[in-house]
């Protein structure tokens, strides 16, 4: 449960979604997110720093630069994770309410 916790934790701040879903399209450089987020290249730093140590996100140094990518096999141990604590049917129970919603239309 602890496990969870953390992660829960780790994404809990909507930055580090935004992270993850501009690293979905490929490798970024700390600049290159930092203008793309419209935050301090620091506050990146800082964002990067929690992903990397929950396992999501990995550095790879070229030259100068460390360029950053999701970790495909720890965001889909992720997404497993989360579906096993929402597993309560509550996609199911949207989709009949909005049918019944439609049907009354």
């Amino acid at each position: 449960m602890k496990k969870t916790a953390e992660l829960f934790k780790v994404l809990s701040v909507d930055k580090r979604i935004e992270i993850i879903e501009i690293l979905k399209c490929g490798k970024k450089c700390v600049n290159a997110l930092a203008e793309e987020l419209e935050i301090s290249q620091s506050a990146v730093s800082q964002h990067l720093r929690i992903l990397r140590a929950a396992g999501l996100v990995e550095g790879d140094r070229v030259g100068y630069w460390v360029h950053y990518s999701l970790d495909r096999d720890a965001l889909e141990k992720c997404r497993e994770l989360l579906g096993r604590v929402c597993n309560c049917g509550c996609i199911k129970h949207r989709a009949r309410k909005a049918r019944q919603t439609n049907q009354a239309s």
